[in-house]
């Protein structure tokens, strides 16, 4: 049992020779690491990228089996597209998830809805913004910018299925294994949604290379114009940057509002 007083990451070697990783905060909200457990089963659940076991949680804790670190395998962001791919084939009955979740620490709203414009809409980007102007962090042009595309999602984003998403997919969550191979990792965020904003994240703090997206691509077809549509969906991330970080973040939102202009 990990110590109680101990907040943070620690790594240890159980008795029976098994390699965890405890994360640990007295701070957490009481559901966030079971979201975390529930995000991790449903990635299991699609057979497609790794994910670490869980091996118990509580409201302060989980412990999980340690992966490790190592450098990538030569073919690791092919495997890692395809794995990607293959788990974005695992179609949902609805956008949403049947357990909330936390993007960072940010709650988030998972509340089933048959609609995915309204869905990214009322559950991502209004509470975001909601929570940024009531804190001051945004002014008011930019708030009614946000609006005005919450307004005409329709128009700007095609219809597409909810799949199951790991949702907090930046670089970082995509981890090298000690044996080269590719695991996700840190799945509070899990839902159903759009493909296409999973793969507008990962590119928002430094892209994958060609090679991730030609193996996508060969299970799930891209279309031509995903990338136009980039910032639109990591207005959600940026914004939650603004909440989690504080108002340094407000070039980059800024900047992917112009580009939805």
């Amino acid at each position: 049992m990990p110590d109680p007083t101990t907040d943070g990451m620690h790594h240890a070697i159980r008795p029976d020779g098994r390699r965890v990783v405890t994360k640990q905060r007295s701070d957490a909200a009481p559901d966030f690491f079971e979201a975390e457990a529930h995000g991790i089963a449903a990635l299991r659940s699609a057979n497609a990228l790794r994910v670490p076991d869980v091996l118990e949680f509580d409201r302060h804790h989980i412990v999980l089996e340690d992966l490790g670190r190592g450098r990538p395998a030569l073919d690791y962001w092919q495997r890692a597209g395809t794995g990607l791919a293959r788990q974005h084939a695992r179609i949902g009955e609805h956008f949403g998830f049947g357990h909330g979740g936390y993007c960072g620490d940010s709650p988030q709203d998972n509340t089933p809805d048959d609609d995915g414009w309204r869905f990214f809409a009322d559950r991502r980007l209004q509470p975001q913004l909601r929570r940024a102007r009531d804190r001051g962090l945004v002014e008011t042009r930019d708030a009614t910018r946000i609006e005005f595309l919450c307004a005409n999602l329709r128009e700007r984003i095609p219809d597409m299925p909810p799949v199951l998403l790991h949702g907090d997919l930046w670089s970082g969550n995509l981890h090298v294994c000690s044996d080269g191979a590719p695991a996700l990792i840190d799945a509070g965020a899990v839902h159903h949604g759009w493909a296409e904003a999973e793969l507008a994240m990962l590119g928002l703090f430094g892209s994958p290379p060609q090679a991730f997206f030609d193996a996508y691509a060969e299970l799930v077809p891209l279309r031509r114009d995903w990338r136009e549509r980039a910032p639109l969906y990591n207005l959600y991330h940026l914004l939650n940057h603004v909440n989690l970080f504080g108002r340094g973040y407000l070039p980059a939102l800024r900047a992917a509002l112009d580009a939805c202009a």
